[in-house]
């Protein structure tokens, strides 16, 4: 090989070989430096062989240009090998739920529009008022928080996915209904009620003489103790439309567990 091709074959070489590394692992490879004796002896053969003639290179300098010929080499199977070690390790979907879970947390939220000629139901039981709930079914705002606390903790789609309000079937259908389908669907996954709470929001009437008989009926239609079942009422002191008896909301957190 001639002395100018020898040169071009080893800076192209060594080109290639660090093409694709990193800065780091770069830099590691051009640390190794040339032996003094290497560059001298060099010099003074490409005096003794001009250019024109065929150029043999020392058996030190050959020798260290092989030696970092392997050394990349080496280099770029290691980085391959992690690279197909990280990319063949398995994923986990996250996104899949696992049915077992040992239990499962719900939240429920549901609000109705009072208005007069309506009847005001909540958790199943008929309250007398002047002014009931304007909904598509009998507007128990109760049972309906409930059921959206069930189907959430079991990452079902809402009450209003299940039961939509465009289907004739459900006009003026009892949610005792709705209840009895979310605690099939409990079961059928593999749960039952640990405990339920749920608040009742509204200005009036006052809760207090019925709130009793609410939870007993609420506790039959879950299937569950009534020690594991707890409901609060409280006002809006007169705040916004359910201050002011144009509604009434309620909030349920419901916790699942594993039968």
């Amino acid at each position: 090989m001639r002395y100018s091709k020898f040169l071009t074959w080893t800076s192209e070489s060594v080109k290639l070989q660090f093409a694709g590394f990193s800065a780091s692992t770069a830099s590691m490879a051009m640390a190794a430096p040339v032996h003094a004796s290497s560059v001298t002896r060099i010099s003074a053969t490409k005096s003794a062989y001009p250019l024109g003639s065929l150029y043999r290179p020392s058996s030190l300098a050959l020798s260290h240009t092989l030696s970092l010929r392997s050394t990349l080499r080496r280099r770029m199977v290691s980085a391959a090998a992690a690279t197909t070690a990280i990319e063949s390790e398995p994923r986990s979907n996250s996104a899949a739920p696992s049915k077992s879970l040992p239990f499962r947390i719900g939240h429920g939220f549901d609000l109705h529009r009072l208005e007069p000629g309506y009847p005001l139901i909540i958790g199943g039981i008929d309250i007398p008022h002047d002014r009931g709930c304007e909904a598509h079914s009998d507007g128990d705002v109760l049972l309906h928080c409930v059921v959206d606390a069930i189907l959430g903790a079991l990452g079902l789609p809402d009450i209003g996915q299940i039961f939509p309000d465009s289907d004739p079937k459900w006009k003026g259908a009892p949610s005792s209904v709705f209840i009895k389908e979310a605690v099939r669907l409990m079961h059928e996954a593999g749960y039952e009620i640990g405990n339920l709470d749920a608040t009742l929001i509204l200005q009036r009437p006052k809760l207090s003489p019925h709130k009793e008989t609410i939870r007993l009926n609420l506790s039959q239609l879950l299937g569950a103790d009534p020690s594991v079942v707890n409901l609060k009422a409280k006002t809006h002191e007169k705040v916004d439309s359910l201050g002011e008896n144009r509604s009434i909301a309620a909030h349920t957190v419901v916790l699942l567990m594993r039968k």
